[in-house]
């Protein structure tokens, strides 16, 4: 096979860590195998999904014949323009967080932080070099998987073709993710913009940035570029940042952004971009005035639109839509019963952990449910999820208004980290938990955590929904102290306080007397 039968694919800037990077994900000398006679799975997309898919069905060593298809970096958005260059790059931007705090924590330090943007930003390829093997092409083909480079599109109702081979398949998984939503708006096309998928090429550091968007990628972006030494303006069409999140998790994220010098532009309408002497000027409205603001460099990060084009969907009978993407059921069974779906393509979820989940859900229900039997939904998953600004929003299963909207009766324990030792002595006490659980009941339906590290506190909550564990029996676990997870047992305490109704402590009153 020649080089010829697929795109080369190069990654900016062309250094030795995007080379080492570039020949595990997508080897420019790779030679796609000759296809089986029946593929037992033909997996389009080496995103996470799609991975997950792959190497969980070949690893089973049931002898399953499988194909995984990517025509650009396998690992996806995660690996490459997503979470992993992401969070190391906002581990840099954390350092600096820490230095402007310093003065609060009896630490003088100088005036002026030195940033070197270059080297942060060859550190993020170096950590993300380092660990694309994980997601190779080599490793997949030592773990039995037949790995094709090239655009995969069905063919038939039973074949996809890849790079002039065609591949017979008993059930097909559709993997191919998402990308960054192009702006409608005038003159951006010609003055250029950045996307996630761009802005870690960026080798010098723009002085000046406007990002628009103000949800999770948004703001985690112009947080870390702001701390790594640019100006920078966020664009939202709503009235206050992360307006999905818990209103009050939003509105302390968007104090600190202020805080830290972030310019806001809310209830805005961007109107048009122009190339300028100096830069790229956007012109907008807000709030009923007109005005404008010159930048170096446009960060868009509003939105994402599923991978739907070239891949023959109609021949094969699968329903999408150019917005939501491929149309599943609760088994991730699309309109063709013998293809499925998983990830970014097809769900609300757009997080790895999520594609992770749905992945395995695919697993089972296209090779180990014979007629239909044991299938697992999508529906029966607890979610949780995080944004990660400075401080962190992690959540996981129903806000508020979303049990009020199912008919469920909530109360609320809220819990300020001002009362946690551990936060206090952290010198972060601006965060909060919240806890939801049904009236009347110690079950848990939902959760909100503001903190520094809200990420690594979450998974508590998450794992006592899923076991249905109440905070009854949260009250009773040991935490060590002093943590910032003790605000957990501080909630599950609280709930337990207000079963001191008159009539129990009567009733505990009258047993003391006999004790």
């Amino acid at each position: 096979m020649s080089n010829s039968e697929f795109e080369r694919v190069i990654v900016r800037p062309v250094d030795e860590y995007n080379q080492k990077l570039v020949s595990y994900v997508h080897p420019p000398n790779w030679v796609n195998p000759q296809p089986a006679d029946c593929y037992d799975l033909v997996v389009i997309g080496a995103g996470t999904a799609g991975l997950v898919v792959a190497a969980g069905a070949a690893g089973l060593d049931l002898g399953l014949k499988v194909a995984l298809i990517e025509k650009h970096l396998m690992g996806g958005d995660c690996l490459n323009v997503g979470c992993v260059p992401s969070k190391t790059l906002i581990r840099s931007s954390r350092v600096v967080g820490e230095l402007w705090n310093a003065p609060n924590l009896g630490i003088n330090i100088p005036q002026q932080i030195d940033v070197d943007f270059p080297a942060v930003m060859a550190r993020m390829r170096r950590v993300r070099a380092g660990i694309s093997h994980h997601d190779s092409a080599e490793r997949f083909q030592n773990l039995g998987v037949d790995v094709f480079l090239g655009s995969g599109r069905f063919a038939s109702k039973n074949t996809v073709e890849v790079a002039n081979k065609t591949l017979k398949f008993k059930k097909a998984v559709i993997a191919t993710g998402a990308r960054a939503v192009r702006p409608a708006i005038s003159g951006i096309e010609a003055a250029g913009y950045l996307t996630n998928e761009t802005v870690f090429s960026l080798t010098q550091r723009p002085e000046r940035l406007a990002v628009i968007g103000g949800g999770p990628i948004g703001c985690e972006l112009a947080q870390t570029f702001r701390r790594l030494g640019c100006e920078v303006v966020i664009f939202h069409r709503g009235s206050h940042l992360l307006n999905k999140e818990d209103a009050d998790a939003a509105e302390t994220v968007q104090s600190v952004l202020i805080k830290e010098g972030i310019r806001l532009v809310l209830n805005c309408r961007l109107e048009e971009v122009a190339t300028v002497t100096d830069g790229k000027r956007l012109y907008f409205s807000a709030n009923g005035h007109r005005d404008s603001v010159t930048v170096d460099e446009i960060l868009v990060g509003a939105g994402r639109a599923p991978n739907v084009e070239g891949l023959n969907l109609d021949i094969v009978g699968v329903e999408y839509d150019q917005r939501r993407g491929v149309k599943v059921n609760d088994y991730l069974q699309t309109t063709n019963p013998q293809i499925y779906a998983a990830g970014d393509i097809c769900m609300d979820w757009k997080f790895t952990h999520a594609a992770d989940a749905a992945a395995r859900i695919v697993i089972k229900n296209t090779l180990f449910s014979p007629f239909g039997l044991g299938r697992y939904k999508l529906s029966s998953l607890v979610m949780p999820w995080v944004t990660y600004t400075d401080p962190e929003i992690a959540h996981v299963g129903m806000y508020e208004h979303e049990a009020q909207k199912l008919g469920i009766s909530v109360s609320t324990i809220k819990i300020p980290f001002s009362s946690v030792d551990r936060a206090i002595a952290d010198g972060e006490e601006s965060g909060f938990l919240k806890i939801h659980h049904k009236k009347g009941s110690d079950e848990i339906v939902g959760a909100t955590i503001v903190a520094s590290h809200g990420g690594e506190i979450i998974s508590e909550v998450t794992t006592a929904i899923v076991n249905k564990i109440g905070l009854s029996k949260l009250s009773g676990v040991i935490h060590p102290y002093p943590t910032q997870a003790e605000a957990i047992k501080k909630a599950a305490d609280a709930y337990r306080r207000t079963l001191l109704t008159p009539r129990t402590k009567k009733l505990l009153g009258f047993l003391t007397k006999f004790s």
